[in-house]
């Protein structure tokens, strides 16, 4: 694209100093559309954080016995839960066959992993080693379990899931819309 520009100044006869004024121009036109393509990524997150802290966060709201959940911009169900009384933000995912916290999480709430050895489970984001726990409680809105059983790893990272041991509790759960419903 380069050469295309620099012969197109080269057959107008535009004097030199000129020519590398536009030269440089162009040079950082390119690499302002490389820098774009290049972190777009980075850009399409921060505007639906943007997007996300204008509408007020996670919108998660009680209507009589069930629990309405908005679809975030990023296309997935985040809901805003209590973990042994300790406020926890949970990705909802069914795919997910047990809820799973990360280890400072699981500290906070006060879950002692087993002692037995850890199991290895595979996850969206390859094979991982866990331990295995139980929380006392899991509140989710009005829906509260007990004794639930939550897998912990250090993998997890920030990343808390609530899976399919809870959803599968509910009298039914479902997505209408954009937004995911739980009935307990």
């Amino acid at each position: 694209m380069l050469v295309l520009v620099a012969s197109a100044l080269m057959v107008r006869r535009i004097p030199i100093g000129q020519g590398l004024k536009m030269m440089v121009a162009w040079v950082l036109i390119f690499a302002a559309a490389f820098i774009v393509f290049t972190l777009k990524d980075d850009f399409v997150a921060l505007w639906n954080r943007i997007v996300l802290e204008t509408r007020g966060g996670v919108v998660q709201e009680q209507a009589g016995e069930e629990l309405h959940v908005r679809q975030s911009p990023d296309g997935h169900f985040w809901v805003d839960a209590e973990l042994n009384g300790e406020r926890v933000r949970f990705l909802i995912d069914s795919g997910a066959t047990t809820t799973s916290i990360s280890r400072a999480v699981a500290e906070r709430a006060g879950i002692e992993p087993s002692s037995g050895m850890p199991a290895m489970v595979r996850t969206a984001n390859g094979v991982v080693s866990v331990q295995r726990g139980r929380a006392e409680t899991l509140r989710v809105g009005t829906i509260e379990r007990s004794d639930v059983a939550v897998h912990i790893s250090e993998a997890f990272g920030d990343m808390n899931v609530i899976g399919m041991n809870f959803l599968s509790t509910l009298s039914q759960w479902g997505v209408r819309g954009r937004t995911l419903i739980l009935r307990p």
